[in-house]
């Protein structure tokens, strides 16, 4: 007997297998309570009539779709691309999908995109570097869809996240500079209108420079956002100060990488006439030329922590707890001792 779409049913392969519907209904979705025998004529049948069970009705019955959503900036660097591997990774251990959602420059298309996945019944939503324009966070929590961010945090909304302290962080990437003998330290910093990444990094840099009795030159702070071209242009406003430096921190490693691209063009090496240190770790900090000093965050793990929690407030109902990641420094080649 088939349905109305000519399709064998799972009336047919219990028939067929000699079996009840109830035990078809178990093996296809890899319940116990029956033997391996079983379970191989039951398979057997599936794959002689061609029998594929309808997901889409299956998950709404028990209303899940083992699917969440995960909202980004556009993925244009590594960070993104390597959180996103850690938690498709540990999504597809769990049996779950994936919708990448590109909420594009500061979040333009968030909004929509939480409509899709409310639509769609997502199970759970992470949010990455999340805008804290707009009120994203307020957006997030009105869909009632248990959410966790990344690399961010709301001081608007209760929502979980898993983050490195950037504060703590940024203040640690300019001490190492300053051990290393630095004194005039430049930051090519991130934007003041973020509260999170921005304001926080560049907290943590005045904070080394002050606890170690350095001065603070506003001169010598540029700002960019996160991305190669605006890296490039504080760089550029940077090289054309009189004020000297020995050392540049930069927001991430993607503004390094643009700060290293403009010395290469301006005849500078580093770190002969200038050290610079990054902030991620991402690939592109090692194959640059020369390896970039950065500090490092557990971007991937930081994927995967992500949807472990979500899934415990999936599965479990519970709340659960706000992660701090720990960071270290990977040396390179872009820093000198002076």
């Amino acid at each position: 007997m088939e349905n109305q779409n000519g399709r064998p049913t799972i009336k047919d392969v219990a028939r067929e297998a000699g079996v009840s519907v109830a035990t078809v209904s178990r093996i296809i979705n890899g319940l116990d309570g029956y033997s391996e025998e079983t379970r191989s004529a039951v398979m057997d049948v599936v794959y002689k009539l061609g029998y594929r069970r309808n997901a889409v009705a299956a998950h709404l019955k028990i209303k899940k779709t083992h699917t969440i959503g995960v909202l980004m900036p556009r993925i244009d660097t590594g960070f993104y691309t390597e959180i996103l591997d850690g938690i498709e990774d540990a999504a597809h251990r769990n049996n779950y999908s994936v919708i990448i959602c590109n909420t594009g420059n500061s979040g333009i298309r968030t909004t929509e995109y939480l409509n899709v996945l409310y639509e769609r019944q997502v199970d759970g939503i992470i949010a990455c570097s999340m805008s804290p324009k707009e009120n994203f966070d307020k957006k997030i929590v009105a869909t009632h869809i248990p959410s966790i961010l990344v690399s961010t945090l709301s001081y608007r909304c209760a929502l979980p996240y898993v983050r490195v302290d950037d504060y703590q962080a940024s203040y640690a990437a300019v001490s190492y500079l300053i051990k290393n003998g630095h004194k005039k330290i430049a930051m090519l910093s991130g934007p003041l209108s973020d509260p999170i990444a921005g304001i926080q990094r560049i907290n943590g840099y005045k904070q080394a420079l002050i606890d170690n009795k350095l001065d603070i030159n506003e001169n010598i702070i540029k700002y960019a956002n996160f991305n190669f071209e605006t890296g490039q242009k504080a760089m550029r406003e940077l090289l054309k100060e009189k004020d000297k430096f020995t050392a540049i921190f930069a927001v991430c490693d993607t503004v390094a990488v643009a700060a290293l691209s403009l010395a290469y063009e301006n005849g500078l090496k580093v770190p002969d006439d200038f050290s610079i240190i990054g902030y991620d770790n991402t690939k592109e900090a090692s194959m640059c030329i020369p390896p970039l000093t950065t500090l490092a965050q557990p971007l991937s793990e930081m994927g995967q922590k992500a949807f472990n929690m979500i899934l415990k407030r999936i599965t479990t109902k519970s709340e659960v707890e706000s992660i701090i990641m720990p960071y270290t420094i990977v040396e390179r080649a872009t820093v000198k001792k002076i």
